[in-house]
């Protein structure tokens, strides 16, 4: 009874408060076990923090980044953390530097934004995926937040979910999707657009 009237209290905004338990670390370890043992490519992968969660079900993740400190930085931990299926090669996502149909699943995560040649990385990500498998793409909805290029880096803007779409279908896949999944609500309430799409 006491349960039923706090839930009844809170109905519609259940994901904006707090609620013990109920945080990304522990969603991540539960969407886990849905992972099958498939072999991941992570290009842009910084650290691999997606990485270093995937590696505790995939037969092997690859991270592919253009820093050697952070190639450095995400070896050293996955060393650390006994992960002798998780590794980092220094390499660009628009030259990935893996063997072509080696991958069963590519992930580009809050990296293409930062590609000079965005539709040039989908296609490498296509190259290397194989047949049926499937690319996942995390960046930002097109936004004005202009000290973005400087703050991080960012050679884009983010993009429209019709730059997305586009990017996926100019490189072959199929059963394209491109959706908008989470707003921030504080400035410059940046958007996050997920785009998946397969070879």
């Amino acid at each position: 009874r006491k349960a039923e009237e706090y839930f009844n209290s809170i109905a519609g905004r259940l994901g904006k408060n707090y609620c013990p338990g109920r945080n990304w670390e522990a969603i991540g370890n539960f969407l886990l076990l849905l992972t099958p043992k498939i072999k991941i490519a992570d290009l842009g992968a910084g650290e691999g923090l997606i990485s270093q969660l995937l590696a505790r079900r995939a037969d092997q993740v690859i991270c592919i980044d253009n820093a050697p400190k952070m190639v450095d930085f995400g070896s050293q931990l996955a060393k650390k953390n006994g992960f002798t299926n998780l590794i980092y090669k220094l390499g660009d996502i628009e030259s990935v530097p893996l063997k072509d149909k080696s991958v069963d699943l590519a992930l580009l995560s809050q990296a293409l934004h930062h590609a000079a040649r965005p539709q040039k990385a989908v296609e490498e990500a296509y190259r290397i995926l194989k047949p049926g498998g499937q690319l996942i793409i995390l960046d930002l909805l097109e936004h004005q937040f202009n000290k973005a290029r400087e703050l991080y880096a960012d050679e884009w803007l983010g993009f429209s979910e019709n730059n997305l779409y586009q990017f996926f279908k100019v490189a072959g896949f199929r059963q394209i999707e491109v959706n908008i999944v989470s707003k921030e609500l504080e400035e410059p309430q940046f958007q996050t657009l997920m785009g998946s799409a397969l070879k």
